[in-house]
This record gives structure tokens, C-alpha cells and sequence, in this order.
């Protein structure tokens, strides 16, 4: 089975994107970055949703999307992205090596996918371009951009 959740930060409102370019845009478009994490695993989808509250989710100051849609509206487009197989993802190794030293999680964990996944609000969708170029580093990363459904 599989199972998606995203989590976003609570109390951030949405940030200039220019942060996020080498060369500023001009419009005011904002951001706002998620991280996804997508497990597969044998067992039950209870303990799995158990697991990421527990390990991976702060229910004071962030919100827990579960599911393939995307957790925030209103974009023109986001950004998701994430380490190719096989680069260093030190986030990765922990998240593994936690649930390896868990005596009885009720689920055997077979695959976790981290991407971060960055929203671009008031923009148009044809300005992807620039912020995978500036984001994303071909040699380690693997990526894809979703526009929204106007």
C-alpha cells in the first residue's frame, strides 16, 4: 500500500518568492514549501498514520494533509522536489533508522519518497522555468512542476 502526507508549517504566511531566485522577478508572487512524505508498506494504514503524527508531525504549529492533492490552494503552479535514488538524503537515513529501532511499529516500511514541495502563488504558470533552474541541481535532484487547473 501507499500512503502520502504533506505537512506545512502552521503559523508562516506566504514569503516573497524572490528569496528563492538568483534574479528577482517582478509581480509579487509569493511562496509557501511543504514537505511530502510518501511512504509504501505492508500492513496497517492506522500505525503508518501513527508513525508520521508521532516522528514526523508537530500538531501545535504545523497542518497534516493526507493524500495525493495537494494540501494548499489557490497556486499557480508548485515545485516538487526531491533527492535522486542513491544521493545522500540525510533526512531519509534518520527517518530509517528510527523506524528500524522501533520494536513493533505494526507495519513493515518498504519505500519513503521525501520531496518538498513549493507553492507559487500570483504568478503565471510559464515562470516555472526560472525556479527550477534555481532550485533544482540536475546532478542530485529529481523534479516535477504542477500548474494549476484554471
Amino acid at each position: 500500500m501507499r500512503e502520502t502526507y504533506e505537512i506545512s508549517d502552521r503559523f508562516l504566511e506566504a514569503g516573497d518568492a524572490n528569496h528563492l531566485l538568483y534574479e528577482p522577478l517582478g509581480g509579487g508572487l509569493t511562496f509557501r514549501r511543504t514537505r511530502r512524505y510518501e511512504l509504501e508498506f505492508d500492513g496497517g494504514s492506522d500505525a503508518v498514520e501513527a508513525f508520521v503524527r508521532k516522528t514526523l508531525f508537530d500538531e501545535i504549529s504545523q497542518d497534516l494533509h493526507k493524500g495525493e492533492d495537494p494540501g494548499l490552494q489557490g497556486f499557480a503552479f508548485f515545485l516538487d522536489y526531491g533527492m535522486k535514488p542513491g544521493a545522500l538524503d540525510l533526512e531519509k537515513e534518520a527517518i530509517l533508522r528510527y523506524f528500524e529501532g522501533i520494536a513493533d511499529p505494526g507495519f513493515t516500511l518498504t519505500s519513503l519518497r521525501i520531496r518538498q514541495r513549493i507553492y507559487l502563488f500570483g504568478g503565471k504558470t510559464d515562470e516555472s522555468d526560472r525556479f527550477v533552474r534555481d532550485i533544482c541541481n540536475p546532478a542530485i535532484h529529481q523534479w516535477n512542476v504542477t500548474h494549476a487547473h484554471v
